[in-house]
C-alpha cells in the first residue's frame, strides 16, 4: 500500500480511502464490519463517512467496527457536516456555528471516539459567512475534538476565500478538498487541481467510478440492472442527466485499453484517478466485500504516459460528459 501526505500536514494516508456511505444502509452491519476489517488488513488507514449517511447509521456502524477490531488508533477517521438531520428544524443543516458544534458532538458519540481526525464541510453555504464557519471549526480543533478540517465539493474560489479568511483571522486552515472526479467528469482539472497543488491542499476525489457507471455493469442497449443505483432513473433528474449516450462513447472507447491491461473497467478507472497529478486518495464506496476486493486490485494497475494520451483523446481533459459537480440538499441545488 502506498501512503501519501494529507496536504501540508504530517499525516500519511493510504492511496485509497474507504468510503463508508453504504454501511448501516444498503450494507448490513456484519458485512460492513467485514469490509472495514479487510480494508485495514490490506493497508487502508483512511476512512470517510458523514453524519447524513443513513441519518447517522453509517457513523454508528463505522464506530462500532473500529471498537470491535481495536484499530481506531491507526485509522485516520474522517466525517462530514452539512446535510439535513431533522426535516422539521430549519437550523438542522448547513455550516452555521450552531449546527457544526451540535453535529460534531453527535458524530463523536456515534463514532465512539474522543476526536475526529478530519472534519469536513460536506457542501458550501454561500449564505453563511465563512468566518462564522471557520471560527466554529477552529474552536473544535482547540478543544481537541477535531484535528484537521477540510471541504467537499467547494469551488476553487471558495477554498481560496477560506484560506484568506483563516490567514486574516489567525484560524486553522482547510487541509483538503473532496471533489467529484472521474473519467466522465474532469472539470476539476481546470481550476481546482491547480489551486490545490499551489496551496498544498490534499485532493480526495469522491465517485472515482462515477457512481457505478465506470464499473462495466451498464450497457448502451440494455436497461440498468434492477439492483443498481441507476435502476430508478425515471424518478431522479440528477441520474437522468448523468446516464446519457456520451457515457457509453467513453466506456466503449476505453474498452481496448482495459482489455490490454487484463483488468476490469472499474480497476482501470480507479487506477487512472489515483495516479492523476495532484490526487491524494480517491474514495472507494464498496457495498459488498467482492466490490472491495475488485477495488483493491486497482493498486496493481499502472497507467502509462501512452495510456494517458489515449485516455485524453476519449475523455477530454477538463471536460465532462456526465455531470457530477452538482448535489442536492434540501431546497438548494449547487452547480458549477
Amino acid at each position: 500500500m502506498e501512503y501519501r501526505s494529507l496536504g501540508r500536514t504530517g499525516v500519511k494516508v493510504s492511496v485509497l480511502c474507504l468510503g463508508c456511505m453504504m454501511f448501516g444502509g444498503r450494507t448490513e452491519p456484519d458485512e460492513s464490519y467485514a469490509i472495514i476489517d479487510r480494508a485495514l488488513d490490506a493497508g487502508i488507514n483512511f476512512l470517510d463517512t458523514a453524519n447524513v449517511y443513513s441519518r447517522g447509521r453509517s457513523e454508528e456502524v463505522t464506530g462500532e467496527a473500529l471498537k470491535r477490531n481495536g484499530q481506531r488508533a491507526r485509522v485516520v477517521l474522517a466525517t462530514k457536516v452539512h446535510g439535513r438531520m431533522d426535516d422539521n428544524d430549519p437550523n438542522a443543516w448547513g455550516t452555521s456555528r450552531r449546527h457544526i458544534i451540535e453535529q460534531c458532538e453527535a458524530s463523536l458519540r456515534r463514532l465512539q471516539t474522543d476526536f475526529i481526525d478530519l472534519y469536513q464541510l460536506h457542501r458550501p453555504r454561500p449564505d453563511i459567512a465563512i468566518d462564522e464557519t471557520l471560527r466554529a471549526l477552529d474552536d473544535l480543533i482547540r478543544a481537541g475534538k477535531v484535528r484537521y478540517i477540510g471541504t467537499s465539493t467547494f469551488a476553487a474560489w471558495q477554498v481560496v476565500e477560506a484560506l484568506w479568511a483563516a490567514k486574516e483571522l489567525g484560524l486553522n486552515r482547510f487541509v483538503c478538498e473532496q471533489p467529484p472526479y472521474n473519467l466522465l467528469d474532469r472539470r476539476i482539472e481546470r481550476e481546482l487541481l491547480p489551486m490545490t497543488q499551489t496551496y498544498g491542499i490534499a485532493t480526495i476525489p469522491w465517485s472515482p467510478l462515477a457512481g457505478g457507471l465506470l464499473t462495466g455493469k451498464y450497457n448502451r442497449n440494455q436497461p440498468p440492472p434492477p439492483d443498481t443505483r441507476f435502476a430508478n432513473i425515471a424518478t431522479n433528474p440528477i441520474l437522468q442527466r448523468r446516464l446519457n449516450e456520451r457515457v457509453f462513447d467513453v466506456i466503449e472507447g476505453l474498452q481496448p485499453l482495459v482489455e490490454a491491461k487484463g483488468c476490469s473497467l472499474s480497476q482501470f478507472a480507479l487506477a487512472w484517478c489515483a495516479q492523476q497529478p495532484g490526487v491524494t486518495s480517491p474514495i472507494i464506496g464498496p457495498r459488498t466485500l467482492d466490490q472491495l476486493e475488485d477495488n483493491l486490485r486497482a493498486l496493481d494497475v499502472t497507467i502509462t504516459a501512452e495510456d494517458r494520451a489515449r485516455i485524453d483523446e476519449i475523455a477530454l481533459p477538463g471536460r465532462m460528459v456526465s455531470p457530477y459537480y452538482e448535489a442536492e440538499f434540501g431546497p438548494h441545488l449547487y452547480r458549477w
